[in-house]
């Protein structure tokens, strides 16, 4: 992605980490019902406040597993109220009148099912001056936001519940019939009557992905699948409480990525996040453009961290595999990756392992700066498409930074190491831990995948999931303090997002989408419209919402709710639980 003029730094960050996802991420919520104890998918995005006092805290009623919820002080006081009513007619909520809503692609005769708005905005697309870099892979998305609502596909069934649909889901929801085709022979996927199955295999998996597995150094927690195919890596993975971010294009064979949703496996980035990035024959040209894209999987792969690679050239020896390898080692060698491991297995499967540098000495050392460390002084305008690399943080007096998180699950409840590098993130390891302690109390009963809109500063929301069979998506929007860098510390995954924006995720991808006193500073952008119409296309029919915001903000989105037609509940006007149902306008077929 290339910078642009006038970005902030926040958006500039959110821009590359959601564009090249097909999945943004923020994609895997699969909670079917609260009913099941199957394992669920959430986001959660983070504006809260301190903890308030006991007396302040709302009781969820017996149909909802969390037992209660905070509620916190709301921001933006009494001009955040005037906003509120000057946009009352804009976003057709509130008690003022019902919202009419209607199928997207309506007026061009089109109805796709998997519409993404910020990645199949095909105007904006055909207006680029260029796709020499993938230019048309990058967010574009329409301004203001659309407020349509995306059809189910024909015979749309509730997904089959985790962790059975990590080995089959109903073929219905996600009708691809060509990709089973053309991957017949390797392993993949494959129909079986109403069911599409997984087999655990691949191009680099023909004797099923455990076999595989077995080459990959272990005692890492977080890692990111690139080109994922089906995810049967990240898959697997779980079993060894491992989370994986499974990153893919869209459109490659008919969006391989939204067979991974709806199984219920995860799919972006701050700086040294990931203990280890794999690649199996992801088709990524990783030396091209003098290294730009494994320059991108240096600045997130965690010091002393792995980059698995299991590709052609490395078992080979065909002229262009053998020149494809040496570039790599090239590369490699510039930015002072040390090969740990390369073999071949039985099947004549090959793997090289690279391992990224503690400490800044071999970057100083080098007989030739290229790539070139960047100066951190720029560092917030830098974006990922430019030819840098970015210089490890100098250790403190104690070396801590640079050290490697203890492992799963002791990293969960210690101070994360980044706590302390940015003083201005206003949040201290007393409220760290106090934080920790207070979600754990409150959140109890069984999720499948939730997605928590609002609950992420810390990952706090997800450390109080932890023992439950579910994974949460942290979504930090880039107005607030960055603590994404502790979230993935602690052993979770989670992304930079603007609600204003869309998702970079195929519709009914989550189960849950959970929101702490976010609404109140979107209004202040954006109408609320959107955004709701966004989270009825991330979010499965059955899947629920829980809001805590203004009673001013919760009485206008009850009303955009249930004129969806969905099942709502308020709770002493600051807390909205609700369940989406299958309706669509009348005109959805």
């Amino acid at each position: 992605m290339r910078k642009r003029s006038g970005s902030a730094p926040g958006e500039m960050k959110y821009k590359f980490i959601v564009g090249p996802a097909v999945l943004l991420v923020v994609f895997f919520l699969t909670i079917t019902n609260f009913d099941n104890h199957s394992a669920t998918q959430s986001i959660s995005s983070d504006f809260h406040p301190s903890p308030p006092a006991d007396s302040e805290t709302l009781q969820y009623s017996e149909q909802v597993s969390p037992s209660s919820l905070v509620v916190g002080e709301q921001e933006g006081g009494e001009e955040a109220v005037v906003d509120d009513a000057r946009r009352e007619e804009e976003d057709g909520g509130g008690v003022g009148g019902e919202q009419q809503w209607e199928l997207c692609g309506k007026n061009e005769g089109l109805r796709d099912a998997d519409y993404i708005p910020c990645l199949d905005n095909i105007k904006a697309i055909k207006a680029l001056p260029s796709r020499k870099h993938m230019e048309n892979r990058e967010r574009h998305c329409p301004d203001p936001s659309p407020t349509c609502l995306v059809p189910l596909p024909q015979g749309y069934k509730q997904p089959v519940p985790w962790p059975k649909s990590r080995d089959m889901i109903w073929f219905v929801n996600v009708p691809h019939a060509r990709l089973v085709e053309i991957k017949k022979e390797q392993n993949w996927v494959r129909k079986s009557d109403e069911y599409l199955v997984f087999p655990g295999g691949g191009t680099q998996f023909k004797d099923g992905v455990m076999h595989y597995i077995r080459f990959i150094e272990e005692h890492t927690r977080v890692v990111l699948d690139v080109g994922c195919g089906v995810a049967s890596f990240g898959g697997y993975l779980l079993d060894k409480d491992v989370i994986t971010m499974s990153l893919a294009p869209r459109d490659v064979h008919e969006a391989q990525i939204q067979f991974a949703l709806e199984r219920g496996i995860p799919a972006n980035i701050p700086d040294k996040s990931y203990d280890m990035i794999h690649c199996a024959r992801c088709r990524i040209h990783w030396h091209a453009d003098e290294g730009r894209a494994l320059l991108e999987l240096n600045r997130i792969l965690r010091p002393g961290g792995f980059f698995t690679w299991s590709a052609t050239p490395i078992y080979r020896d065909d002229e262009e595999d053998k020149s494809i390898w040496n570039a790599m080692v090239s590369l490699t060698e510039s930015i002072c990756w040390k090969m740990v491991a390369k073999s071949i297995d039985p099947n004549g499967i090959g793997l090289a392992i690279f391992q990224k540098p503690t400490s800044n000495s071999c970057y100083s050392n080098r007989d030739v700066n290229s790539p070139p460390l960047c100066d951190q002084r720029n560092r917030s305008d830098i974006s990922w498409y430019f030819l840098w690399l970015y210089p490890l943080l100098q250790e403190s007096e104690e070396g801590s930074e640079n050290t490697w998180p203890e492992e799963w699950p002791a990293r969960l409840n210690l101070r994360p190491t980044s706590l302390s590098i940015d003083p201005s993130i206003g949040h201290t390891e007393e409220s760290f831990h106090e934080d920790t302690q207070h979600w754990k109390n409150l959140v109890t009963g069984t999720y499948k995948n939730e997605l928590g809109i609002n609950w992420a500063v810390y990952g706090i929301f997800a450390a109080a999931l932890v023992d439950q069979p579910l994974w949460v998506m942290n979504a930090v929007p880039p107005t607030a303090p960055d603590t994404l860098p502790i979230i993935f510390d602690r052993g979770f995954i989670g992304i930079y997002h603007d609600w204003c924006e869309a998702f970079n995720t195929y519709p009914r991808t989550y189960d849950l989408l959970h929101s702490n006193n976010l609404f109140g500073k979107l209004t202040q952008r954006c109408s609320i419209v959107g955004v709701v119409a966004e989270m009825d296309r991330i979010l499965r029919p059955g899947g629920w919402v829980l809001i805590q915001d203004s009673p001013t903000t919760i009485e206008k989105l009850d009303s955009l709710f249930k004129s969806l037609h969905w099942e709502t509940t308020v709770r002493e006007g600051q807390l909205l639980v609700g369940k989406k149902t299958f309706w669509r306008p009348a005109d959805a077929r």
